[in-house]
């Protein structure tokens, strides 16, 4: 057999290469949205920036809100709250695939008006997500399933580990026996339950031990006196969620923004707001923070948050009638005004946090975007 030094006598010319270097995997995106309050579908209602955030979104692994609507359907109950409630919030099996045109493809389904249609609501609503092929968690038959991690597949496994604490009615809360979601409760001395926690803590742990990239979650109305303020008890189960290996801890619950805090290397993202904000409440419940949110893409290189980035998001205030109802709380990429407002007070709610987080405006590489956004960073 010819060797080289054979070959090179011969006039052959040889070019010995190495082996090619595996190139390494982008970085895993999940896009983290705020609550979403949705009844009516907003493609029938009219959404001129639908198209502007399915770009956002198009190159994310995942895209996750909660689902603060009960799904009506065959499986459902009575409603239990009056009919003419305000605060009761039902939407047809539509309203999920809204969700699921921009991308959505991972909900938790724990908060305080999944058994708005009781406890056939909550089945009725996980029938209409499974249809979809969503992954979710939250809620579920029993606690067991309720409390279990929700796994979404794809160039990496995505665990979402989901919980709700406060307003949940007598009946809501699943058990071994009902239907219903997976409560924190808070003992009398305002500690949320050792047990609950436990359970809570322990599934991000299960997630976390079969290699998933896991998303801690609480849907909470044990608000403080000024809502934008986050409260310790919170602060520390998001830090224990980091610990049992989560790689964020993310909240709704608050219709506000609240800060931002970084532990060990993960963002902490303690009220991400609403990202549609359909109340029925007359004008003047809210103030005008409640129609400010962000979307928080954060990047997982080597199984940690490698980078956060900041896309502000202003909520329609005024809102258009459709089928004779008013519907508010629309999404539209906040423009550079809006967008600064938004930055200032996420900081400035951090910072009472005892923690300083430095936005930076983002890169913009050879063509002009169509969006504020930043960059975040611990200092």
């Amino acid at each position: 057999m010819p060797t080289r030094r054979h070959l090179i006598a011969a006039g052959v010319s040889v070019a010995f290469f190495p082996l090619p270097v595996a190139a390494r995997p982008a970085p895993l995106r999940i896009s983290l949205l705020g609550q979403a309050l949705i009844k009516a579908d907003l493609r029938a209602v009219g959404w001129p920036a639908l198209g502007h955030f399915r770009r956002l979104l198009q190159n994310s692994d995942v895209v996750f809100t909660d689902l603060e609507t009960v799904i009506a359907g065959p499986l459902a109950g009575q409603s239990t709250r009056p009919a003419d409630s305000e605060v009761l919030h039902v939407g047809a099996p539509e309203v999920i695939d809204c969700l699921q045109a921009i991308g959505v493809n991972l909900l938790a389904t724990s908060n305080n008006h999944a058994w708005d249609l009781d406890a056939g609501g909550i089945l009725s609503t996980i029938d209409a997500v499974e249809r979809r092929g969503l992954t979710y968690a939250g809620s579920g038959p029993d606690l067991a399933s309720a409390s279990a991690p929700g796994y979404l597949k794809g160039r990496k496994t995505v665990a979402l580990v989901a919980a709700a604490a406060g307003a949940i009615r007598d009946g809501a809360a699943a058990t071994a026996t009902r239907p219903g979601v997976n409560e924190l409760r808070r003992s009398a001395d305002g500690a949320l339950n050792g047990f609950d926690v436990e359970r809570y803590l322990a599934a991000i742990r299960l997630a976390a031990s079969s290699g998933a990239i896991v998303i801690a979650y609480l849907h909470s109305h044990y608000w403080e006196p000024k809502k934008s303020d986050t409260p310790e008890w919170q602060r520390d189960l998001a830090r224990r969620a980091i610990d049992a290996g989560a790689v964020t801890f993310a909240a709704h619950g608050v219709p506000e923004l609240q800060g931002i805090e970084y532990y060990r290397g993960a963002p902490l993202f303690h009220g991400l707001s609403s990202f549609i904000f359909q109340s029925k409440k007359p004008d003047g419940a809210y103030g005008p923070e409640a129609w400010q949110s962000l979307i928080a893409q954060i990047e997982i290189d080597r199984g940690r948050v490698a980078r956060t980035r900041i896309i502000p998001v202003q909520l329609d205030a005024k809102g258009v009638v459709h089928d004779g109802s008013l519907v508010r709380g629309t999404p539209t990429v906040a423009d550079a005004r809006q967008a600064r407002a938004i930055i200032d007070r996420v900081t400035a709610l951090s910072a009472v946090l005892g923690h300083s987080v430095n936005f930076r405006p983002a890169a913009i590489a050879r063509k002009p975007v169509l969006h504020s956004s930043a960059e975040l960073r611990p200092e």
